[in-house]
């Protein structure tokens, strides 16, 4: 398993001592070299939440991350066949998605404060994934057009309410939920589907150039290669050499004004 800095982190531990607990998250490594960020959307969803605590100062982050192609045999012996995220606090594991969501909200110090309830926010965000997948699988007009009807009511939404995130100007539990499918789409719809995010969606575009200035992002955010690797492991195939061997990119550029 390999360790990930965490400046926001290391900086908050050195300021207040022991005062602050260290949380561990465990998230799945690259599956291209087994090291790295690897391209779990839950994973970094969990790092955002995790890292906007620790540059509070309300905890210390430690990120490990861990090669499921070749996982050690410490983590086979703890965790059996339990794949990331795990969080580890005060030397207890804390296993399966909504448990992890569970406990950063409830025992994670400051950790309420992200989870904000807006039915609103979590109605248009809901199904943008899906809506993803399946047209990662038909390719034909009709999915993509369903997902820019879903990515086009985020953006009205966004317009609407004039803030720079989802339920206002502060982050929140959504915006980290969101901002990895958006990179996702982006991404391997591109690849896979020729598909592109309207740059007519001027308010979703804003608020992604927002999130690619933010270290709680871009700290957690995978490689291009990483999402594409990703994508082709659920289709049964493989990256090629030469595209393993590929410097890392992260893809981040915005459009300009319309």
């Amino acid at each position: 398993m390999g360790d990930i800095e965490n400046d926001a982190a290391g900086q908050a531990e050195a300021e207040a001592g022991e005062d602050i607990p260290e949380i561990e998250l465990i998230i799945k490594a690259s599956t291209i070299d087994g090291r790295r960020k690897g391209a779990c959307l839950f994973c970094q969803e969990y790092f955002m939440d995790l890292y906007l605590l620790a540059e509070l100062k309300t905890i210390a982050l430690k990120i490990t991350t861990v090669d499921m192609l070749k996982p050690p045999p410490d983590f086979r012996s703890n965790f059996d066949s339990t794949p990331p995220p795990i969080l580890i606090d005060a030397g207890v594991a804390v296993l399966e998605n909504e448990k992890i969501e569970r406990h950063i909200m409830k025992a994670v110090p400051g950790g309420h404060n992200l989870f904000v309830q807006d039915k609103e926010v979590a109605g248009i965000i809901e199904n943008v994934y899906s809506k993803f997948k399946k047209m990662l699988i038909k390719k034909d007009e009709l999915s993509k057009n369903s997902l820019v009807s879903q990515l086009t009511k985020i953006s009205q939404h966004l317009e609407g309410k004039a803030n720079r995130f989802l339920t206002g100007d502060t982050m929140c539990c959504f915006d980290c939920e969101l901002m990895p499918k958006l990179q996702h789409i982006r991404v391997a719809g591109k690849h896979f589907a020729e598909f592109e995010i309207p740059s007519s969606l001027e308010a979703l575009w804003r608020y992604m150039g927002q999130m690619y200035t933010l270290d709680a992002f871009t700290t957690s955010c995978p490689a291009d290669q990483d999402i594409l690797s990703h994508y082709k492991m659920q289709q049964g195939t493989k990256m090629s050499r030469r595209e393993e061997l590929e410097t890392p990119t992260y893809t981040n550029s915005v459009p300009g004004p319309q």
